[in-house]
């Protein structure tokens, strides 16, 4: 695959990972605001209930066959790795949803600047 075609490839997956992770994360926040000026307490969403969520919107049901279906069983009752699924309840999604978007446009900003990189090498 030519150079300038990859560089832009990572670019633009880049960009789409950065700004859907930036608007997850922007989402999550203002739910959680919405629950705490309804409720007054500031409600937790860990990364496993994002999973959950996420899984559910995707139709995914946990008496179905297929990886996802076994995520979503391993989700609700661990039976190995029982330290990371603790990790995971505890990390904020709006974190995790954060460090996503910073890496996507880490991917945007390098591919830009292999696109730049290329370009400048074609001419000499």
């Amino acid at each position: 695959m030519n150079a300038k075609i990859s560089a832009r490839i990572l670019r633009i997956a880049g960009g789409l990972v950065a700004y859907t992770a930036f608007a997850a994360f922007l989402l999550a926040i203002a739910v959680q605001t919405y629950r705490w000026l309804r409720e007054g307490e500031w409600p937790h969403i860990g990364v496993s209930d994002g999973l959950r969520a996420l899984l559910a919107y995707a139709g995914v049901d946990d008496g179905g066959s297929g990886r996802l279906a076994e995520l979503a069983r391993w989700l609700d009752t661990p039976t190995d790795w029982l330290g990371w699924h603790e990790v995971l309840d505890v990390i904020p999604a709006s974190v995790a949803l954060f460090l996503v978007s910073m890496l996507g446009n880490f991917l945007h900003v390098y591919g830009g600047d292999l696109s730049a990189a290329n370009e400048e090498g074609s001419e000499s």
